[in-house]
């Protein structure tokens, strides 16, 4: 892809950082093998661009301007993360990239893991250590690098993308499901309702529904989803089916939908990176994904 930016010779960006940590252009020229000349050309081709004076002259040496200050400092920040990616690039074909991705473990087992030979294949540079965990991982110290977390998308001193919205709907063994066949809606409430954390799916579901919230049968509350869905497929209950993560379940028929109403949930699963994060292999599994996802 070309840019239509104009930017100064970076040998001119050299000479100006080497003239202010040096504070003469005789230094700096003798630093980088050239002439005073040379350097002194070089610098005024930088003004010349940014429209301002970089030094004030004095004596036999020079000293940054305050806007000088505030371009070398830019300059170097930009260069430093030039040269960060530069040596990401070498490592990364020198020795395989480690990741850690911290997931909850329903979404590990019941999106993750079946797709893990898929994202292998797609970034075969990468060794990925999947953690399963309850706890929201650090990204900011030895904890994770990355995390798929489920909820808001503001995380503080992270970066989220969101990964996907989930659809929910009512869904419950094909014993159970026939027995509901034509009944009104109201009838899903006769049955044990099972939840994954607290009843807002199953209040939403009622409110769409327009019945009202009343379970006859009791409720049964889990800490991992895929034990909501497990318990659902005994026959021991109905559960709000979250796609994608219950679509195997739908696709061998262990699970069948309800009628009634399908609509989104508030929270959603988002990728997560520490902020201003740059490592070559954290953007690709980034990609990797998020294209998974679309699918």
């Amino acid at each position: 892809m070309h840019s239509s930016i104009s930017l100064p010779p970076l040998e001119a960006l050299a000479a100006m950082l080497a003239a202010a940590r040096l504070g003469s252009f005789s230094a700096a020229a003798a630093d980088l093998g050239i002439t005073h000349g040379s350097v002194s050309r070089r610098v005024h081709a930088v003004e010349s661009w940014l429209g301002t004076p970089v030094f004030v002259r004095h004596g036999r040496g020079v000293r940054l301007t305050p806007a000088g200050e505030h371009f070398s400092r830019q300059v170097e920040s930009a260069l430093a993360k030039i040269a960060d990616v530069a040596v990401d690039l070498r490592a990364a074909r020198a020795t395989p990239s480690r990741l850690r991705l911290s997931v909850l473990p329903s979404f590990a087992r019941l999106w993750l893991m079946p797709r893990l030979a898929e994202l292998q294949r797609a970034c075969p540079g990468l060794m990925l250590q999947i953690l399963p965990e309850h706890r929201m991982a650090s990204l900011d110290s030895s904890d994770a690098d990355l995390a798929v977390r489920f909820g808001g998308g503001r995380w503080p001193g992270t970066d989220a993308q969101l990964l996907m919205k989930e659809r929910l709907f009512a869904v419950a063994a094909p014993k159970i499901a026939k027995t509901l066949r034509n009944q009104p809606l109201d009838a899903v409430l006769a049955q044990t309702l099972l939840h994954d954390s607290d009843t807002e799916h199953w209040r939403s579901w009622c409110t769409q529904a327009g019945v009202a919230y009343r379970p006859h049968n009791g409720e049964r509350r889990f800490d991992d989803y895929d034990l909501v869905l497990a318990t659902a497929e005994a026959g021991l209950g109905v559960a709000i089916g979250r796609w994608p993560l219950v679509k195997a379940a739908l696709d061998t028929g262990r699970l069948v939908r309800l009628a009634g109403p399908e609509f989104t949930g508030k929270k959603a699963h988002h990728l997560v990176t520490r902020t201003g994060e740059t490592r070559l292999a954290v953007s690709q599994l980034t990609r990797v994904l998020m294209k998974m996802a679309e699918q």
